[in-house]
């Protein structure tokens, strides 16, 4: 545990104590999968704030393990790439985005089923048909962190798109490319088929779509760092470096001598943090272009010593 980083180890605690919370809570003749659970929105126990408890919720140990086990392999690797901070709000973001299209799908689902069983049936009275189907749709709960799971699985795709990794039961290492592709593919069959296996396809392709646009942003705003810093980051240590100029010429009638050799110094390690970040920027490009593999052992241990 000490070598896992700081958000994916607190996310696998989390998700460990919540399952046993459910356990406990379940003898005591409450389903807390049912209270955090993510209803459907025009169900009466859907609440707001399922859409962020839902991922720390899974339906049994089997659920739990698969995922977890995901987040261990991939999740180490991104949040080592991309610092905590931003690991944790892409992880987060897609988690909700993930339970969004999962509502989005419920509601086609739910018109679909009205309008073919319902004669003379009008999108008017989707509410009405809802409020006659309560006990119904509270039933349609969605738990689980496969959608931002699959996120960062797309994730270590789209840094590493060239890195091989073992799959079972497959014999050969594949490129991590193809393997997101495959399971793009996997999750997709799956949405579109009539099989009802009670797995949300659409929460797992939901948080793949919310990676996908969140990365691709982040790509097209080099401000926002390659996997680097963040935008806001940048634009409060500039913030702060030119409060600093102001306040050392306000103060040049009462600074001591020593005062320009600290602006030195300051000027000095803000350079240096600048070389440091273009060389992890540098390293990064080298890895989108021609795969992890490519990279020096130096530079390896430059990417992965860095905690931004």
């Amino acid at each position: 545990m000490r070598t896992i980083p700081t958000i994916t180890k607190n996310l696998l605690i989390i998700n460990a104590l919540m399952f046993l919370a459910y356990l406990v809570f379940q003898r005591t003749g409450l389903d807390l999968n049912d209270v955090l659970g993510l209803h459907f929105f025009m169900a009466p126990d859907f609440h707001l704030y399922q859409l962020f408890t839902y991922m720390f919720m899974h339906a049994n140990f089997t659920h739990l393990f698969f995922n977890m086990f995901a987040l261990w392999m991939f999740g180490c690797v991104v949040e080592n790439v991309w610092g905590p901070k931003k690991f944790l709000f892409y992880y987060i973001s897609c988690g909700v985005g993930a339970g969004i299209i999962q509502e989005i799908a419920q509601f086609g689902s739910f018109y679909y089923l009205a309008s073919t069983q319902i004669a003379g049936f009008s999108f008017v009275d989707l509410w009405t048909v809802a409020a006659n189907s309560a006990e119904y749709l509270n039933m349609w709960t969605t738990v689980g962190a496969s959608g931002a799971i699959y996120a960062i699985l797309l994730a270590f795709g789209m840094i590493f798109p060239n890195e091989r990794i073992f799959i079972f039961p497959l014999p050969i290492p594949i490129k991590a490319k193809w393997f997101v592709i495959f399971y793009v593919a996997v999750e997709l069959f799956s949405a579109l088929s009539t099989t009802n296996d009670s797995v949300a396809h659409f929460a797992h392709l939901g948080g793949m779509l919310f990676g996908f646009l969140m990365i691709v942003y982040w790509k097209k705003h080099p401000g926002g760092g390659r996997y680097g810093r963040s935008k806001g980051q940048q634009f409060f240590d500039n913030l702060k470096n030119n409060w600093e100029r102001r306040s050392n010429k306000q103060d040049t009638t009462t600074r001591n001598p020593s005062a320009g050799d600290e602006r030195q110094k300051d000027w000095d390690y803000n350079r240096r943090q600048q070389e440091h970040q273009e060389e992890i920027d540098r390293i990064l490009d080298k890895i989108r272009k021609s795969g992890y593999d490519s990279l020096t052992k130096e530079e390896k241990q430059k990417l992965f010593d860095n905690k931004q």
